[in-house]
């Protein structure tokens, strides 16, 4: 039976995929401003992890794979959080665009995302191939983690 990103929990998928885009797929790549930046208004300061942008493209795969096809604006709020007012109530506020938009264009120069019609982006055939073919790997490791866990 074929296995899936929804067959796999999410974070080791997430991780195996970020790893393969930084290894193999040399159009995403984070631009200069990507060390600087924050992740939305919501956000204090900008991410800790240094490989964040690949981390982010293999979110994007993952919910594109999952709940596409998305546009950048229901992206925005699906990576949005609580904007923090100090001593006045939070509120949800969206991400930022630019981050999205961006990521989301490298993943079209790198075949994995395509426009569709008028509402936003999907997967192609090469990037549900790529998330399945990943997806069956962290199952084997996963499963083997478990067996191994058990003795």
């Amino acid at each position: 039976m074929l296995t899936t990103p929804y067959d796999v929990p999410a974070e080791a998928f997430i991780e195996k995929l970020a790893r393969h885009l930084k290894e193999n797929v040399d159009e995403v790549e984070p631009p200069p401003w990507a060390l600087y930046v924050k992740t939305g208004a919501h956000a204090q300061r900008p991410p800790q992890n240094p490989d964040w942008w690949y981390v982010r493209c293999a979110s994007l795969l993952r919910k594109l794979y999952i709940h596409g096809p998305l546009g950048v604006e229901r992206l925005r709020g699906e990576y949005g959080g609580r904007k923090d007012y100090g001593v006045r109530p939070e509120h949800a506020v969206k991400a930022g665009g630019a981050i999205l938009r961006k990521a989301l264009q490298q993943l079209e120069a790198a075949g994995l995302v395509e426009k569709f019609q008028n509402k936003g982006r999907r997967l192609t055939r090469d990037g549900r191939k790529l998330l399945e073919m990943l997806a069956e790997e962290v199952e084997k490791t996963v499963v083997k983690a478990k067996a191994g866990g058990r003795s």
